[in-house]
C-alpha cells in the first residue's frame, strides 16, 4: 500500500530523499522508501566503486533480494557460494546467513528488503568499517547479526 496514493518517480542517478548515501564501498540511492510502501520494502541502487561487501550476516525478521545490474558478484547464501553477473538475481531469505562481494572494479546492483525494516535507518547512519564492534552494534540495533566475516577475494 503506497500511502501517499500516488506515483513514487525517481530518476536515474537521483536518491528518493535527494540525499545519496555512501556506505561500504559504494553509493546508495534510496529508489522506494519504506513509507512509501506502508512499510512493506524498500530498494536502493547501489554502485560500487572499488571490490568488496557486507560481512557475512543474518536478518531476523526481512528477506533480502538482490539483482547484479553491472559487473560480477559472489554471493553466499547458507552454506552455497554463486557468482552472479548483470542480470542474475538471488534471494537471501531471512534467518539465513548471507553476505555478497563486489568481484569487479565497478559495479552496480539493486537491493531489495521485504520489509523495509529501519534500514533506511540503518545505511543512514554511514558506518565505514564492518569488522568493527560498532558496525556490530548497529547491526543488532536494526534486525540484524553479523555472524562471520566479509567474503574473501
Amino acid at each position: 500500500m503506497v500511502t501517499e496514493n500516488k506515483a513514487v518517480i525517481v530518476r536515474s542517478g537521483e536518491d528518493r530523499h535527494a540525499a545519496p548515501l555512501n556506505f561500504l564501498n559504494g553509493r546508495f540511492d534510496c529508489k522506494i522508501a519504506g513509507n512509501d510502501t506502508g512499510g512493506a520494502l524498500c530498494a536502493y541502487d547501489t554502485f560500487r566503486f572499488k571490490p568488496g561487501g557486507p560481512p557475512l550476516h543474518v536478518h531476523f525478521e526481512q528477506d533480502e533480494w538482490f539483482q547484479v545490474l553491472e559487473g560480477t558478484f559472489r554471493f553466499q547464501v547458507g552454506d552455497q557460494t554463486y557468482e552472479l553477473g548483470a542480470g542474475d538475481s538471488i534471494l537471501g531469505p531471512r534467518g539465513i546467513p548471507h553476505a555478497f562481494r563486489n568481484l569487479t572494479e565497478t559495479a552496480r546492483m539493486m537491493v531489495t528488503f521485504f520489509p523495509a525494516g529501519s534500514m533506511e535507518a540503518f545505511f543512514a547512519s554511514q558506518m565505514v568499517d564492518p569488522t568493527s564492534q560498532a558496525f556490530r552494534d548497529l547491526s543488532l540495533k536494526h534486525g540484524m547479526q553479523v555472524v562471520g566475516p566479509p567474503l574473501p577475494p
